[in-house]
């Protein structure tokens, strides 16, 4: 918990009035700040750059959503209707390239910077798409769920990463929800966009068509956002550091917050770790419960609403089925919105309010709580 301590200090800014004298690398000038004159950037002032990195989580969603409508159609229009086995490849590819691109994504990251990692990560992004809704046979199809999957899963490990190292502590959580929020955006807007299949069998190609656009945003403006700081710092470009907290915070804030990562490296220093290192004594109790809750999240049977819940209403004999999979989606996200919220009051409140008679009320948030007891 030092160590968590110690990386949020990083973004913390004292809430005393001090003096202090701020070198420009680039300029190489002094400036003297007075107390009580200095005039720092809105916290929400890196509210676009999360806004950038958040159309990866919402490509995420849509991705995974976007079968859910169209299985059927484009099983007709390529040939393999009554195969079942071909549908599951085409569904499952997706996932095949997520589980590469997850554990890439971190190690992209690490070597060539956050936002860089975003820029590849819109190629395969883009190319999948392409690939889908160009699909003239089975194969490339599957290849193009296999590219798409693989940039769903880089974007997967470095959205929530480029968030929490740009956002400030005060608003950090809020944030840091947003990724969650965002995927399930994209996943009710993919249901949505499956509206127009009744009327029109081929409308399954636009559908995928729709997703290079937000590939190619991702891409532009993360060409346009600063990089992370503490990447920076750790990669030894102070100057360019100090540049990229001007950039989201304001020049008055550069030497109080590398000040600070000096101290956070000094303090969070560990030795290097491996995977193995995750099943020691030391981090068994974190490591077993959130894996604990993603494992009953999938046994819930959340991977068959989102895609085949279409599938399940036109079964049940519903008429509008890809309507009500719409609604589903919406739930969804009411559901995501609701949750982050409570868990923001709840951090703030912790020290008044009991969690467990909170959030102990079905089986998922009793995994919550479990998990909250762990950490603090």
């Amino acid at each position: 918990m030092e160590t968590r301590g110690s990386i949020e200090g990083v973004f913390l800014s004292s809430s005393k009035a001090r003096s202090f004298r701020a070198q420009s690398s680039s300029e190489g000038d002094v400036e003297d700040v007075e107390p009580g004159k200095i005039q720092v950037k809105s916290s929400e002032s890196v509210l676009p750059y999360v806004g950038a990195a958040c159309l990866g989580a919402v490509l995420f969603g849509y991705h995974l959503g976007v079968i859910n409508g169209a299985l059927e159609y484009l099983a007709k229009d390529l040939g393999f209707p009554e195969n079942t086995v071909l549908q599951g490849w085409v569904v499952s590819a997706l996932l095949a390239g997520a589980t590469v691109g997850s554990f890439t994504g971190g190690s992209l990251a690490d070597k060539f910077g956050r936002t860089k990692t975003f820029m590849l990560d819109a190629i395969p992004l883009t190319v999948g798409a392409f690939l889908c809704a160009t699909a003239q046979s089975i194969e490339t199809m599957i290849i193009g769920r296999l590219l798409s999957g693989i940039g769903i899963g880089i974007s997967s490990a470095i959205v929530p990463l480029y968030i929490s190292e740009i956002s400030p502590t005060e608003i950090r959580g809020t944030l840091g929800s947003a990724n969650q929020l965002f995927i399930c955006i994209g996943i009710l807007a993919a249901l949505v966009a499956g509206l127009p299949l009744a009327d029109n069998p081929l409308w399954w190609r636009t559908m995928f068509a729709v997703a290079v656009i937000p590939s190619v945003l991702l891409a532009l403006g993360m060409a346009f956002s600063p990089e992370s700081p503490r990447w920076l710092y750790q990669q030894g470009k102070i100057s360019e550091a100090e540049f990229s907290v001007k950039r989201l915070y304001g020049k008055e804030r550069v030497a109080e917050f590398m000040s600070d990562l000096d101290t956070a490296g000094q303090g969070s220093y560990e030795p290097e770790a491996g995977w193995f290192d995750l099943f020691s004594s030391r981090y068994r109790k974190v490591v077993s419960v959130g894996a604990a809750l993603f494992l009953f999240q999938q046994f819930a049977g959340i991977n068959a609403v989102v895609y085949y819940s279409t599938s399940v209403f036109r079964s049940a004999g519903v008429t509008s089925d890809v309507a009500a999979s719409a609604l589903v989606g919406a739930a969804n996200v009411f559901g995501t919105t609701i949750a982050s919220s409570l868990i923001y009051t709840i951090y703030k409140r912790r020290n008044k309010v009991g969690v467990s008679s909170l959030f102990c009320t079905d089986k998922n948030n009793l995994l919550i709580c479990k998990i909250w007891r762990s950490i603090r």
